[in-house]
């Protein structure tokens, strides 16, 4: 009778981690479907060219910022990928975990997708076909949260407007695209897509970077909070000067609340391939 059950149990123990590695690969094939089906849905925009010229009548800082970080006759940027380590915060009152992550982007048309993983939970956010989401799941099978909706939209959307810095070709100025200004240290960037409107007023410091990003977003279902991105240690990759460190700050009443702190380890342009 002991051998019995010592058997039934080990059946179960096998049939539990078969399971699991079949939801695992399920899982890794439904990203790989979705990063080619954001790929596939933006289309390559390389033959077009930044020049010093569509600067004209651009607010003083960010004529600056596009002369330091671009050069004349650089081709725009179509596709990204990125791949990052860091910590992140699940709460205000609980301690930093380590994450690593990769993310990929489009830029003819907005969209992301960013994947990260701690030792407890994987979560995804993406903006795919105009739509938002947000899922996270427990050990990388549990789905504990499951976002969509207007406000997510808004979010993503944001999102996606303020890792432009990564990308810098575009925050250029087009369409859905305005700049406006504040001083001589900041300007508003004002982005109007799909019947949404976002904004971010943006701070430049004097080596004509954009070190501060801070905008208005949704904080759950109902409440809109002030949330501030943060942009150091520039560098020159890809002939493109960008930050490749960035915090993520939520200002409440109570506290400052950061929540990311991202480090760049490795990014690509127009390779619209998963890694």
């Amino acid at each position: 009778m002991r051998r019995t059950t010592m058997m039934i149990l080990l059946l179960i123990i096998v049939f539990v981690i078969i399971a699991v590695i079949i939801k695992i690969k399920a899982l890794s094939n439904q990203h790989s479907k979705e990063v080619a089906e954001l790929f596939s849905l933006s289309g390559d925009i390389s033959n077009r060219t930044f020049n010093y010229q569509q600067l004209e009548g651009l607010p003083e800082p960010v004529q600056r910022y596009f002369k330091h970080v671009l050069k004349d006759g650089q081709p725009y940027i179509s596709y990204v990928r990125l791949i990052h380590d860091g910590q992140f915060k699940t709460d205000p009152k609980k301690d930093w975990i380590n994450i690593k992550g990769e993310q990929y982007f489009t830029g003819e048309k907005p969209g992301f997708i960013w994947k990260g993983k701690t030792s407890m939970f994987t979560a995804r956010d993406t903006y795919i076909a105009d739509k938002g989401r947000l899922v996270v799941s427990l050990f990388s099978l549990f789905r504990i949260v499951n976002s969509q909706g207007d406000k997510i939209d808004q979010g993503e959307l944001l999102r996606w407007l303020g890792e432009s810095v990564w990308f810098p070709t575009n925050l250029l100025p087009s369409e859905n695209l305005q700049w406006s200004p504040i001083d001589s240290s900041s300007a508003k960037l004002t982005f109007n897509y799909n019947d949404i409107s976002v904004y971010y007023d943006v701070s430049f410091n004097d080596r004509n970077e954009i070190t501060q990003m801070k905008t208005k977003r949704y904080l759950g279902e109902e409440n809109i909070e002030t949330w501030v991105g943060k942009f150091r240690n520039y560098k020159e990759i890809n002939d493109a000067i960008i930050p490749t460190e960035i915090e993520a700050i939520w200002k409440l009443k109570e506290e400052d609340y950061s929540y990311v702190r991202f480090n760049i380890k490795k990014i690509e342009y127009d390779k619209p391939e998963k890694y």
